[in-house]
């Protein structure tokens, strides 16, 4: 069994996938889709649910100078970290691991420097060495110096996590959005009842490059449609808020046929843009 781990945009747009083992863990593919990407797209945070989650993935992205925000289902199984002793922070104390290796971070700096310059430089896919680095133990020291600045940045973004409603909010929407755009690479893989057959790699990648392909026309038609509309409805004088054209949703494919027949016609009814006319009913 395999899966597609597909990195997205908040704008829907993939920006890349790969095909990964379906008992694999997701975090240390989470990197990939953000250094691995040619497109133009200014990348700022990266949102995942608790599958995509490791003390290593907070340190790297914070290290790339990038915003870790995952969603944190349960925070009783949270743990705070600190340089000091847990007593000192009286009624949290319990809510705190072990205390954090200063000397441990320090010593293995430049390695851990050679890394992220590894990863930031495209020298190395950052899930190769992040899978090797997540198979150790106690027994790899560097990985365990990564480990310890990943639980800084967790212990900083558990504490933003209790503090602002809003960042919970944001996270949420982003992620509803990955899901959103997961029940219509469902419906447009149809074929073979969605099953990948493939045994080789290659064919594999094929396929999922091509179901994102499909995914991101339907996308790109809808928002050409949307926009069309918006400018419509606003020639005709209705008054649209601003706040609510952030929520529209480019996902919907009731009007796309996904199977059965395909026409393809020179004489389609088609405006100056190429758009087919909206069905939008006139005022009265």
């Amino acid at each position: 069994m395999v899966k597609i781990y597909t990195t997205i945009t908040d704008r829907y747009a993939p920006l890349h996938q790969t095909v990964i083992a379906g008992t694999a863990g997701e975090a240390i593919h989470a990197l990939d889709g953000l250094l691995g990407h040619d497109s133009n797209a200014d990348l700022t945070a990266l949102h995942v649910d608790g599958g995509g989650v490791s003390d290593i993935v907070f340190a790297t992205m914070h290290l790339l100078g990038l915003d870790f925000e995952p969603r944190i289902p349960r925070l009783s199984d949270r743990r705070l970290y600190a340089f000091e002793p847990s007593k000192r922070y009286g009624r949290l104390a319990p809510l705190f691991g072990h205390r954090l290796n200063r000397d441990l971070i320090v010593s293995h700096w430049p390695d851990i420097e050679r890394v992220i310059g590894a990863m930031r430089d495209r020298t190395v896919t950052p899930s190769l060495i992040l899978k090797k680095l997540s198979a150790y133990r106690q027994q790899n020291s560097l990985a365990a110096a990564l480990r310890e600045v990943g639980r800084i940045e967790r212990t900083l973004f558990t504490l933003r996590w209790f503090d602002d409603p809003a960042l919970r909010r944001t996270v949420t929407a982003e992620l509803n959005k990955g899901e959103a755009r997961n029940s219509l690479a469902r419906a447009v893989a149809f074929h073979r009842l969605g099953r990948f057959r493939d045994r080789g790699l290659e064919n594999q990648q094929t396929r999922a490059a091509a179901l994102n392909l499909v995914t991101a026309a339907i996308i790109l038609f809808n928002c050409r449609y949307l926009g069309h509309a918006v400018e419509e409805m606003r020639r005709r004088g209705s008054q649209i808020d601003p706040a609510m054209l952030s929520r529209l949703s480019p996902l919907g494919w009731d009007r796309i046929n996904l199977t059965g027949d395909y026409v393809w016609s020179d004489h389609l009814d088609l405006d100056a843009n190429g758009l087919m006319p909206l069905l939008i009913k006139p005022l009265p």
